[in-house]
Protein backbone atom coordinates (compact mmCIF):
# COMPACT_ATOMS: atom_id res chain seq x y z
CA UNK A 1 0.00 0.00 0.00
CA UNK A 2 1.14 3.41 -0.92
CA UNK A 3 2.04 6.16 2.17
CA UNK A 4 -0.51 9.22 1.91
CA UNK A 5 2.27 12.09 2.43
CA UNK A 6 1.56 15.49 1.33
CA UNK A 7 -1.60 15.50 -1.43
CA UNK A 8 -3.16 12.38 -3.08
CA UNK A 9 0.30 9.74 -3.89
CA UNK A 10 -1.16 8.99 -7.31
CA UNK A 11 -2.21 12.30 -9.46
CA UNK A 12 -3.26 9.71 -12.24
CA UNK A 13 -5.95 8.36 -9.97
CA UNK A 14 -7.17 10.58 -7.20
CA UNK A 15 -8.99 9.00 -4.52
CA UNK A 16 -7.26 5.61 -5.42
CA UNK A 17 -5.03 5.63 -2.60
CA UNK A 18 -6.58 7.55 0.83
CA UNK A 19 -4.60 7.10 3.74
CA UNK A 20 -7.18 5.80 6.10
CA UNK A 21 -7.70 8.43 8.52
CA UNK A 22 -9.76 11.61 8.72
CA UNK A 23 -7.70 14.03 6.57
CA UNK A 24 -7.04 17.72 7.73
CA UNK A 25 -8.36 21.18 5.94
CA UNK A 26 -5.15 21.31 3.37
CA UNK A 27 -5.28 17.48 1.98
CA UNK A 28 -8.78 18.63 1.39
CA UNK A 29 -7.87 21.24 -0.92
CA UNK A 30 -5.55 18.89 -2.34
CA UNK A 31 -8.29 16.13 -2.84
CA UNK A 32 -11.14 18.41 -4.97
CA UNK A 33 -8.31 20.77 -6.35
CA UNK A 34 -6.99 17.02 -7.94
CA UNK A 35 -10.18 16.25 -9.07
CA UNK A 36 -10.90 19.43 -10.87
CA UNK A 37 -8.27 18.40 -12.98
CA UNK A 38 -9.79 14.73 -13.20
CA UNK A 39 -12.65 15.91 -15.28
CA UNK A 40 -13.62 12.55 -16.62
CA UNK A 41 -14.86 11.43 -13.37
CA UNK A 42 -17.49 14.23 -12.98
CA UNK A 43 -18.16 15.80 -16.21
CA UNK A 44 -20.77 13.56 -17.37
CA UNK A 45 -22.66 14.01 -14.04
CA UNK A 46 -23.22 17.46 -14.38
CA UNK A 47 -26.62 18.79 -14.80
CA UNK A 48 -28.60 21.69 -13.91
CA UNK A 49 -31.89 22.92 -12.41
CA UNK A 50 -33.70 25.95 -10.52
CA UNK A 51 -36.16 23.88 -8.73
CA UNK A 52 -33.59 21.62 -7.13
CA UNK A 53 -29.85 21.62 -6.99
CA UNK A 54 -28.52 18.64 -8.97
CA UNK A 55 -25.48 17.24 -6.83
CA UNK A 56 -23.86 13.78 -7.54
CA UNK A 57 -22.01 11.43 -4.67
CA UNK A 58 -17.97 11.06 -6.30
CA UNK A 59 -16.65 8.91 -3.47
CA UNK A 60 -17.86 8.15 0.17
CA UNK A 61 -16.09 6.38 3.20
CA UNK A 62 -16.04 6.78 6.50
CA UNK A 63 -13.28 8.73 6.32
CA UNK A 64 -14.15 11.25 3.05
CA UNK A 65 -17.28 12.80 1.23
CA UNK A 66 -16.93 14.07 -2.24
CA UNK A 67 -19.94 15.43 -4.32
CA UNK A 68 -19.95 17.42 -7.38
CA UNK A 69 -22.51 20.52 -7.15
CA UNK A 70 -24.35 22.35 -9.85
CA UNK A 71 -25.73 25.26 -8.82
CA UNK A 72 -27.92 27.89 -10.98
CA UNK A 73 -28.98 31.33 -9.63
CA UNK A 74 -31.68 30.25 -8.07
CA UNK A 75 -29.99 27.68 -5.82
CA UNK A 76 -29.65 28.51 -1.74
CA UNK A 77 -28.15 26.28 0.69
CA UNK A 78 -29.53 28.43 3.21
CA UNK A 79 -27.42 28.69 6.65
CA UNK A 80 -26.16 25.28 7.56
CA UNK A 81 -22.89 23.85 9.28
CA UNK A 82 -21.44 20.70 8.56
CA UNK A 83 -21.58 19.20 11.91
CA UNK A 84 -18.32 17.34 12.71
CA UNK A 85 -16.75 17.69 9.28
CA UNK A 86 -14.56 19.53 7.85
CA UNK A 87 -14.67 21.05 4.44
CA UNK A 88 -13.08 21.84 0.89
CA UNK A 89 -15.12 23.59 -1.77
CA UNK A 90 -13.28 23.37 -4.87
CA UNK A 91 -15.58 26.14 -7.74
CA UNK A 92 -14.61 24.23 -11.33
CA UNK A 93 -17.01 26.64 -13.41
CA UNK A 94 -18.60 30.08 -12.76
CA UNK A 95 -18.65 31.47 -9.51
CA UNK A 96 -20.36 30.82 -6.11
CA UNK A 97 -21.02 33.49 -3.34
CA UNK A 98 -20.33 32.50 0.14
CA UNK A 99 -21.83 34.38 3.16
CA UNK A 100 -21.37 34.18 6.90
CA UNK A 101 -23.37 35.73 9.28
CA UNK A 102 -22.35 38.35 11.61
CA UNK A 103 -24.58 39.55 14.97
CA UNK A 104 -25.65 42.83 14.43
CA UNK A 105 -25.14 43.56 10.90
CA UNK A 106 -25.35 42.05 7.47
CA UNK A 107 -23.53 38.84 6.40
CA UNK A 108 -19.95 39.18 4.95
CA UNK A 109 -20.15 37.35 1.60
CA UNK A 110 -16.97 36.91 -0.39
CA UNK A 111 -17.75 35.99 -4.61
CA UNK A 112 -15.21 32.54 -4.97
CA UNK A 113 -14.80 32.44 -8.25
CA UNK A 114 -13.46 29.17 -10.55
CA UNK A 115 -9.85 28.02 -10.09
CA UNK A 116 -10.25 28.85 -5.92
CA UNK A 117 -11.12 26.83 -3.36
CA UNK A 118 -12.46 27.74 0.19
CA UNK A 119 -12.21 25.55 3.24
CA UNK A 120 -13.55 25.87 6.34
CA UNK A 121 -13.51 23.75 10.32
CA UNK A 122 -16.57 22.05 11.64
CA UNK A 123 -17.74 25.56 13.45
CA UNK A 124 -17.87 27.33 10.24
CA UNK A 125 -21.54 28.50 10.01
CA UNK A 126 -22.18 29.68 5.92
CA UNK A 127 -24.35 30.10 3.40
CA UNK A 128 -23.80 29.18 -0.63
CA UNK A 129 -25.26 30.26 -4.04
CA UNK A 130 -24.58 30.63 -7.07
CA UNK A 131 -22.74 33.98 -8.62
CA UNK A 132 -23.12 33.09 -11.89
CA UNK A 133 -25.65 30.97 -13.49
CA UNK A 134 -24.27 27.39 -14.29
CA UNK A 135 -21.80 26.92 -11.53
CA UNK A 136 -20.08 24.05 -10.90
CA UNK A 137 -18.34 23.09 -7.65
CA UNK A 138 -16.15 19.79 -6.05
CA UNK A 139 -17.07 19.53 -2.19
CA UNK A 140 -15.05 17.07 0.10
CA UNK A 141 -15.48 16.51 3.64
CA UNK A 142 -14.01 14.72 6.57
CA UNK A 143 -14.82 12.35 8.37
CA UNK A 144 -17.81 11.73 5.67
CA UNK A 145 -20.82 13.88 6.44
CA UNK A 146 -23.38 12.32 8.64
CA UNK A 147 -25.59 14.92 9.28
CA UNK A 148 -25.47 18.83 8.90
CA UNK A 149 -27.01 21.83 10.86
CA UNK A 150 -29.72 23.71 9.18
CA UNK A 151 -30.08 27.55 10.91
CA UNK A 152 -33.34 29.99 10.90
CA UNK A 153 -34.78 32.27 13.12
CA UNK A 154 -38.28 32.20 14.35
CA UNK A 155 -40.93 35.64 14.73
CA UNK A 156 -39.31 36.21 17.98
CA UNK A 157 -35.80 36.54 16.70
CA UNK A 158 -34.57 33.03 18.05
CA UNK A 159 -31.75 31.46 16.22
CA UNK A 160 -32.92 27.58 15.99
CA UNK A 161 -30.24 24.79 14.51
CA UNK A 162 -32.35 22.06 13.20
CA UNK A 163 -29.84 18.81 12.36
CA UNK A 164 -30.88 16.97 8.60
CA UNK A 165 -29.19 14.21 6.97
CA UNK A 166 -26.26 15.14 4.55
CA UNK A 167 -28.55 13.02 1.65
CA UNK A 168 -31.10 16.00 2.17
CA UNK A 169 -30.83 18.71 0.33
CA UNK A 170 -30.08 21.96 1.62
CA UNK A 171 -32.26 24.82 0.99
CA UNK A 172 -32.95 28.00 2.44
CA UNK A 173 -35.63 28.40 4.52
CA UNK A 174 -38.78 30.44 3.28
CA UNK A 175 -38.37 33.19 6.24
CA UNK A 176 -35.17 34.89 5.57
CA UNK A 177 -32.59 34.48 8.15
CA UNK A 178 -31.95 38.02 9.74
CA UNK A 179 -28.06 38.80 10.78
Amino acid sequence: MKRFTSGLPDPSAPLSCLPGRNLERHELEEVVEQLERHDALWRGLVGFSDEHRHFAALHRDAHLDVWLLCWTTANDTGWHDHDISSGAVRVVHGALNESAPRIGGAPAVRVVPAGHTLSFAPDHIHRLTASVDRSISIHAYSPALVRLGQYSIDEDGVLRRQPVSYLDELRAFEAPVAA
